[in-house]
């Protein structure tokens, strides 16, 4: 399906978009009954998750709610791939014994699996590809469901316009809606940033964010073009926002924290493909970006990510202040006027943001990180525009983009947007040349 559609007269920019998002930044205000109806659905306080997409970071996503609540059952289950299903739920089973409780008739397949999915549970977690995740999302907030949403959340900015639609009803339906940026769960990483954000390297000005790590996985051919780039989602921008949208939004993430979760104005940036050059095998992403996003004061985020085999490895993120320095990634420390190392035990943030998913929905506190999740993934969309087109992009002109990367539409024999040429080589965006749309 296409994103909820867009309204070409409304004009959006930075202000208006941080005045109509500002709102749904902390929990919502609408508790009510419906939280407590959906926290005893089964009648005995239990309740009922659904799993949309099985992949790996599903089958872990549904692993961790399992294991931080003692009192829900897993009933339902979706993928666009059978095997991909069977395999998790087999692990899970094993894992967890009976409270999978996902019969044959409750395991769906295909690209409308998942309402089915969302239609007879309280929980859903969306674990498919970033491209999905917006109708997904809207689909299961309209039905009055609680959502663990994984990052990024969208591939474009109509994507983003929709999550922040649904954002907005999520907080006014009082739903919970946890994204999947698990730093924000993590106990060091969660007392560093407050520390820094009550002054204690000053005024932040300068943050490196790098994100530099290897290759990844590729799943081989397939029976049409569309089963094949589902199977490797990872290398197709329309599936995947590309690595910087899809892994490097956890960076971005953090230093969108450390900015009162405020986004830049704009940004300009470099990138390609170094190392990737075999066709079809890597799709269309590319293996290194390097982005500066410039705030209205002068304060930069210089942002480097990178997936080459056999190179420099570096996941860390530094902020510069004027009384300090902090390292949020991997040390938790902070040096200067104000020194400090934190002691204590990260926990497991994988585990964590499912606790307090369950917890704010037993409690009827609802939560919603809607806003800082949209913002973060924006952040991500706005450095691949400016490395593909090799422009300065501000945030306005981001927000306000009319690339679609939706294809017209969803089945095994259609086409996706992306296609390859007569010599199986799929088209690379070239700075300089490339368009902005």
């Amino acid at each position: 399906m296409p994103h909820a559609p867009d309204h070409p007269k409304t004009t959006t920019n930075r202000r208006d978009f941080l005045k109509k998002t500002s709102v749904v930044a902390g929990g919502a205000a609408l508790a009510g009954l419906s939280i407590q109806r959906a926290a005893h659905a089964a009648g005995d306080g239990k309740l009922k998750i659904g799993l949309i997409g099985c992949g790996g970071r599903g089958t872990g996503a549904a692993a961790n709610a399992l294991t931080a609540d003692s009192n829900i059952v897993l009933t339902a289950m979706a993928d666009a791939f059978e095997d991909r299903m069977t395999k998790s739920h087999e692990g899970l089973v094993k894992q967890f014994g009976d409270r999978v409780q996902v019969p044959k008739e409750k395991q769906f397949t295909g690209f409308d699996g998942y309402k089915n999915v969302i239609a007879d549970v309280d929980v859903v977690l969306l674990c498919t590809p970033p491209h999905f995740r917006p109708m997904q999302l809207r689909a299961a907030i309209e039905a009055g469901k609680h959502v663990f949403c994984e990052k990024p959340v969208a591939v474009d900015a109509p994507g983003i316009r929709s999550v922040l639609e649904s954002t907005k009803m999520a907080e006014e339906k009082g739903l919970s809606l946890v994204s999947g940026l698990c730093w924000r769960y993590h106990h060091a990483v969660k007392e560093t940033m407050q520390r820094i954000l009550d002054g204690a390297i000053g005024d932040v000005f300068s943050i490196q964010s790098n994100y530099l790590t290897g290759t990844l996985w590729h799943r081989g051919e397939q029976d049409t073009e569309m089963a094949y780039q589902m199977r490797n989602w990872y290398y197709f921008t329309w599936l995947s926002g590309d690595f910087n949208v899809e892994q490097h939004v956890h960076s971005l993430d953090k230093a969108l924290w450390a900015f009162n979760d405020e986004p830049p104005v704009k940004a300009y940036g470099l990138g390609g493909r170094e190392v990737r050059v075999e066709q079809p095998m890597w799709g269309n992403i590319y293996d290194h970006m390097a982005v500066v996003y410039e705030y209205p004061d002068g304060k930069k985020v210089h942002s480097y990510c990178r997936q080459q085999k056999g190179c420099y490895r570096d996941v860390s993120d530094q902020l510069l202040g004027t009384k300090g320095r902090a390292i949020v990634t991997p040390k938790h420390t902070i040096e200067g006027e104000n020194p400090w190392r934190f002691k204590g035990e990260g926990g497991n943030m994988y585990v964590l943001e499912h606790e307090a998913l369950f917890n704010s929905i037993r409690s009827g506190k609802p939560i919603n990180n809607g806003v800082y999740m949209a913002r973060s993934t924006m952040m991500g969309i706005l450095g691949r525009m400016v490395c593909y087109t090799g422009k300065e992009i501000t945030w306005d002109e981001a927000m306000a983009s009319k690339e679609d990367l939706s294809p017209k539409s969803y089945a095994w024999d259609a086409d996706p947007p992306t296609l390859p040429d007569a010599d199986g080589k799929y088209k690379v965006a070239v700075p300089g040349q490339t368009p902005f749309v």
